[in-house]
């Protein structure tokens, strides 16, 4: 390494440390907003209420949610949801009904973007996981019970 290189490389690395220290550079200026409301809700109906202005949803054949039957491990059960047959999908928002917070996640998608997410949600038992797809304007929606055992021997 030259040393010139390897100055410049401690000069900036020392700014940067001291500009933390000085507390000019603080976590919270860099995170993205999130909604405090919709992810300290307590129930489904508020949660949806927070994130999209309603929580009456319509059952929807072109909203397919995929998540096991059994999950051996609610720490890690997989979910997908494809919307991908719908236009214009604005948004994607996965709840888990009987956790302590039923609002797992939230998507927001372009205009172009294919509504589509695979993710990993937490689960304490067994529950019906919900899937809610803002479309046109109009939310949509695809639900589905999963067990989840616990040593084992079924929740």
């Amino acid at each position: 390494m030259k040393r010139r290189s390897f100055l410049k490389g401690t000069l900036a690395t020392g700014a940067a440390a001291v500009a933390v220290n000085a507390g000019l550079l603080t976590p919270s200026t860099v995170l993205a907003d999130w909604n405090k409301n919709a992810f300290s809700a307590k129930s489904s109906d508020d949660a949806l209420n927070s994130v999209f202005g309603s929580a009456s949803a319509t059952a929807s054949g072109d909203v397919k949610l995929k998540a096991p039957a059994i999950a051996e491990n609610g720490a890690v059960t997989p979910v997908t949801v494809d919307a991908t047959g719908m236009s214009g999908v604005e948004s994607i928002a996965i709840l888990a009904s009987k956790n302590p917070m039923p609002l797992v996640c939230t998507y927001d998608f372009a205009d172009s973007a294919l509504g589509y997410v695979s993710t990993r949600i937490k689960m304490g038992e067994t529950m019906n996981v919900v899937a809610v797809v803002k479309a046109g304007g109009k939310l949509f929606k695809a639900e589905q019970e999963v067990k989840v055992t616990i040593g084992g021997c079924g929740g």
